[in-house]
C-alpha cells in the first residue's frame, strides 16, 4: 500500500482548521503536526489524537512531513514564514496579494531552489482557481474583455477596517457584486466597467453605546482603499443580531470574459463560485496541491510553482489511466 502523504500546517486559525478537515476527506494524506506560534497546550483537546508544535520547533520536523501548509496571513506572516520554511520543506501557501505575487515567487525560488525542496505559491481561489479560468479565456478568446467579481462574501480585511473605526463595537462587511453589470455582461456585451459600477459594499455595525452613528456611517463610507471608491451601505443592528445573522464566513464570485470568434460571433466563457465558508474551500484547495506538490518533488522537480505551471491530473489522487476513462 502506498505510504501516505504527510501534511503539516503552519497556522491554526479558520484556514488552518480548514486545512484540518479537508485532509480527513483524503485518505491518502494524514495529518502529521499543526505549528503554531501559540501554545501548544492552549490548542490541545481532551481526546485528541493531533499533536500540536511550538513554531520554533518546526526544524525539528525535517522527516516526519511530506508537505507543510502554510495558513497565516498574506500581509505579515507568509512573505517571511514561506521563504523560511521552504528551506525546510515542500510547502504550499495562499498567498492572495495580487500586485506582490511576482516579488514573492521571486522569493520563494530562491530559497526553494537552495533547499532542493518544491514550493506551490498563491493557491485558492483567487489567486488560484479564478486565475487558471482567466488565463483559459483569454486563450481561447483573444477578442474580448474580462470580468471577475466578488461576491456576495464577507470581506475579512474590511471588516476588520470598519471595527477599527471609533464607536465601533463590531461589524462585518460584504462585498456584493452589481447585478445590472453582470447581466450586461451575460447578453454579450463588453461594457468599461469602472469599480463602482461591479461591486457595492453593504456594512453591519454595531455601534458602542453612545457613539455618534452619523460620524461612524461617514468615516465608513469615505475611507479612501475601502470604501470611498465604493457605493456603501451602512446598517447598524445590534449585538445580538450581528452573531445571529452574520456569524458565516460565505463568499464566491463569477469570472467571465465576453468576446468574439470568426466574423463577430458573440462567445462568453463563465467560472463561478457560491462558498458557505471560505476558510473551508480554500483549505480544500490547498490540500489538492499540496498533493501536486509531493508528486512534483517525487519526480524531481524543485522551486517555486504556481497554478499555471502544475499539470491538473496532479491534483486528483486518481491515476491517469483512471482519469482518462473516468473524466475525459
Amino acid at each position: 500500500m502506498q505510504q501516505k502523504i504527510r501534511i503539516g500546517i503552519a497556522g491554526y486559525g479558520n484556514l488552518g482548521r480548514g486545512v484540518r478537515s479537508a485532509i480527513a476527506q483524503n485518505p491518502d494524506m494524514e495529518l502529521a503536526a499543526v505549528f503554531s506560534r501559540r501554545d501548544p497546550k492552549s490548542l490541545e483537546q481532551r481526546g485528541e489524537s493531533v499533536r500540536f508544535v511550538h513554531m520554533a520547533d518546526v526544524e525539528r520536523y525535517k522527516e516526519e512531513i511530506d508537505v507543510m501548509i502554510l495558513c497565516g496571513g498574506s500581509a505579515t506572516d507568509l512573505p517571511e514564514q514561506t521563504p523560511q520554511l521552504a528551506a525546510l520543506f515542500h510547502t504550499v501557501d495562499s498567498f492572495d496579494t495580487h500586485a506582490k505575487i511576482p516579488e514573492f515567487y521571486d522569493r520563494v525560488n530562491t530559497a526553494a531552489l537552495l533547499s532542493g525542496k518544491l514550493s506551490v505559491i498563491s493557491t485558492g481561489w483567487d489567486p488560484g482557481l479564478f486565475s487558471m479560468n482567466r488565463l483559459l479565456a483569454q486563450s481561447i478568446l483573444p477578442e474580448g474583455e474580462e470580468y471577475t467579481f466578488w461576491g456576495k462574501g464577507v470581506s475579512q480585511g474590511h471588516s476588520d477596517a470598519i471595527r477599527r473605526v471609533p464607536g465601533v463595537r463590531a461589524g462585518v462587511q460584504y462585498t456584493v457584486p452589481v447585478q445590472t453589470a453582470i447581466d450586461l455582461i451575460r447578453s454579450g456585451e463588453t461594457p468599461d466597467l469602472k469599480t463602482r459600477d461591479k461591486h457595492m459594499r453593504d456594512c453591519y455595525v454595531v455601534a458602542e453605546e453612545g457613539a455618534d452613528e452619523n460620524a461612524i456611517r461617514e468615516a465608513i463610507v469615505s475611507m479612501p482603499n475601502y470604501f470611498a471608491d465604493y457605493n456603501t451601505s451602512v446598517t447598524f443592528i445590534t449585538m445580538d443580531e450581528l452573531e445571529r445573522e452574520h456569524s458565516g464566513m460565505p463568499h464566491g464570485g463569477f469570472v467571465m470574459r465576453s468576446g468574439v470568434t470568426g466574423t463577430g460571433t458573440k462567445q462568453r466563457i463563465e467560472f463561478g463560485l457560491e462558498l458557505e465558508s471560505n476558510p473551508e474551500f480554500t483549505a480544500s484547495v490547498l490540500v489538492a496541491y499540496a498533493r501536486a506538490a509531493y508528486r512534483l518533488a517525487a519526480e524531481g522537480q524543485s522551486g517555486a510553482r504556481t497554478v499555471f505551471d502544475i499539470p491538473l491530473g496532479h491534483l486528483s489522487p486518481k491515476s491517469a489511466a483512471q482519469l482518462r476513462s473516468e473524466l475525459l
